[in-house]
């Protein structure tokens, strides 16, 4: 770290009045046991419980892979039957789509958004504990049928009339349909909390033109939820309603329509593969920034990408549907769509590039996944655009080499960038530094296991290998590629191995990290690791892009925020202005009875009707509690203008308020 970086943390760091900051742990402390457990609404205990149910649940996908590999090695394997195989890739698909990718892009959206804004704590704290409860019952929900032999058999897209009450009895697609309710809920509520926070509770000085590019991913992201999960819920309640009480929504006969649900389905479902997507070119741009030493070449340009992927995303769904009977001029303005969103991508792989190139690199594991991202990521983006064409894509629809496409896209795209970001940030969660050895081997294991895995799929498809098919006889050609894709999924199996021996390893006696490791330049590393339950005893101002790198002399700091009850800073949404106090509310047990009660409605509603009624009396109920309890003032308060950060006049302004 230069002379120049440890001044300007300086800047951020001042001396506090102790008798103030007990106050103000003993404020915002989260409360003990199993009763704090369930009540606690810090945003980052709640992110992090986010990110390692998220990654337990990757685990749990990457040991259905494993099985799917074991008997697919080899022709005529008779390791899973048929109906056990079709449970297990259903599950898998679920699970990294809706239980992994999600859920873990947002925790760690809401981990560090309140902190590289400069705030305390989310917007709306109780609702985010609500979210993370609701997520949880939905994956619990999940595996407990899928242990119960009643898990989900019909793909993680749930096509119909295959889904439907004809083709699929009993209550695998029931428990999947209101699975995808739970989890869309919760990834609804963490988008609200990311929006309002970074409009309304950034520090003075981040202007939005100022807003870090990390937070500005977690925002386009969001807005992209908030249009696209809908569209999935409305999808998964209708199914069981044609299930449950004979509706015909998708029924042909009965004057439905059996491609209504493709198209709910895929405008939900290619939006979702950015929603997994742009909060990794998050993560890509925060890495690339700190170990080159510069700022992101191109800022402007790299917003406005962001912004027109989202919108784009939203054009694209029926690329999915190529050889469904649908008109063909329309699917010629769907192939234009899928090639021209590759332009905001590569405006932003160039940014990178110059970055790189203008840059002094540090060579350390984050930027080493990173660079594999850039690798692994053309090659699925090349894939795409072939897919995009009509001709080709029906060809190849519903063949191996759409799987090799897809997993380049959603891995190489996201899972790199994520292992990337989980070194970067680790110091920062937990105070320690990750291996850098171990972290170099599970990089090289994962990028060789991958490839040998996805590439040979490829291959597979183009001779004719079709998706979802338990076993296929040895005169078909698949053996080797099968055989070699199955070696790739151990390696990978072994890389991940590595990486959890290297976090317990760190956890238990790695090397102490330090407030900012790296040097890097946003305001999360302004303050301790793992940072202080309050998040900033001085709410700090910034006046660049790059504020732990462009504040070199004294600054103003934010005073007469209450050190006495839970108090944010609320600023006005262009150029972050104060405009006043707001006091959020403490910790509660009610979003957790709420969440059950939610979830009783939902799994008992699909094997009783009386589950729907029970359920709305008890979240009435749960309601009632949530809202009667009252913050200790009257929510809002007017605001000190902020002074500069003189010790003596921040302590004058403490008293004084």
């Amino acid at each position: 770290m230069t002379e120049k970086q440890k001044k300007s943390e300086k800047a951020f760091a001042p001396e506090v009045d102790e008798r103030e900051l007990h106050k103000l742990e003993r404020t915002w402390e989260e409360p003990r046991g199993i009763m704090g457990f369930l009540m606690t609404t810090n945003h980052k205990t709640i992110a992090k419980r986010y990110i390692v149910t998220a990654f337990i649940f990757f685990l749990l996908g990457g040991m259905e892979a494993a099985l799917m590999r074991l008997q697919l090695s080899r022709p005529g394997n008779n390791l899973l039957n048929p109906d056990l195989y079709n449970e297990i890739f259903s599950t898998h698909g679920t699970t990294m789509m809706f239980l992994f990718a999600v859920p873990i892009m947002e925790g760690i959206g809401l981990y560090f958004v309140p902190l590289m804004v400069g705030t305390r704590n989310v917007a709306f704290p109780r609702m985010n504990a609500f979210g993370y409860f609701i997520y949880l019952i939905g994956g619990l929900f999940l595996y407990t049928g899928f242990f119960l032999n009643v898990g989900p058999d019909a793909g993680w897209f749930a096509y119909v009339p295959l889904s439907g009450p004809e083709y699929s009895p009993g209550k695998r697609v029931d428990i999947w349909g209101q699975m995808i309710t739970f989890t869309e809920i919760a990834a609804l509520v963490g988008a609200v909390e990311i929006i309002t926070t970074v409009f309304k509770q950034r520090v003075p000085g981040m202007s939005l033109n100022r807003i870090p590019l990390f937070v500005w991913t977690q925002v386009v992201t969001s807005f992209m939820i908030i249009f696209a999960m809908p569209a999935v819920m409305l999808a998964s309640q209708m199914l069981p309603a044609d299930r449950l009480i004979s509706t015909h929504f998708f029924n042909p006969a009965e004057g439905g329509d059996a491609l209504l649900w493709q198209h709910l389905f895929w405008f939900f479902g290619h939006p979702e593969v950015y929603i997994i997507f742009i909060p990794a070119l998050g993560f890509i741009s925060s890495i690339i920034a700190t170990f080159t030493r510069r700022a992101v070449f191109g800022y402007t340009a790299m917003v406005l990408s962001l912004i027109a992927t989202g919108f784009i995303g939203f054009g694209l769904w029926v690329h999915h549907m190529f050889a469904t009977p649908l008109p063909q001029l329309g699917q010629s303005f769907f192939t234009g769509a899928s090639m021209m969103i590759s332009i905001p991508s590569g405006v932003q792989v160039f940014c990178w590039i110059a970055t790189l190139w203008s840059g002094k690199i540090h060579m350390k594991t984050p930027l080493i996944f990173v660079l594999g991202f850039f690798a692994i990521f053309t090659i699925g983006g090349l894939s795409g655009v072939m897919l995009a064409s009509v001709p080709l894509d029906l060809q190849v629809h519903d063949t191996y080499f759409v799987v090799a496409h897809f997993h380049y896209v959603l891995i190489g795209g996201a899972v790199f960038p994520l292992f990337g970001a989980i070194y970067y940030w680790f110091p920062k969660w937990t105070g320690k530094m990750l291996g850098e050895r171990a972290g170099r081997w599970h990089f090289w294991l994962f990028f060789i296991g991958f490839n040998l895995t996805f590439f040979p799929m490829h291959w597979l498809g183009l001779k004719g290998m079709p998706r979802r098919v338990y076993t296929y006889l040895p005169e078909m050609g698949w053996s080797y590629g099968n055989l070699a894709a199955s070696i790739g999924a151990g390696v990978m199996a072994l890389a991940v191995l590595v990486f959890l021996v290297n976090v317990l390893k760190s956890l238990r006696v790695g090397e102490v990290a330090g407030d900012n490791p790296w040097g890097a330049e946003t305001l999360e590393w302004s303050v301790s690791s793992p940072p202080p339950v309050y998040n900033f005893f001085y709410l700090p101002t910034v006046n660049g892009r790059n504020p732990l790198w462009s504040q070199m002399e004294e600054t103003p700091v934010v005073v007469g925020l209450s050190t006495e009850c839970r108090e944010v800073l609320v600023t006005n949404i262009l150029d972050a202005e104060p405009e006043h106090r707001y006091e959020l509310p403490g910790p509660s047990i009610w979003p957790f009875l709420l969440a059950l009660a939610v979830g009783e409605t939902f799994t008992v509603g699909i094997f009783t009707p009386w589950g729907f009624p029970v359920g709305a009396a008890l979240s009435t109920l749960a309601l009632f509690g949530w809202f009667w309890s009252k913050p200790k003032s009257e929510g809002v308060r007017a605001l000190e203008k902020p002074k500069t950060r003189s010790l003596d006049e921040a302590r004058l302004s403490e008293e004084g308020a």
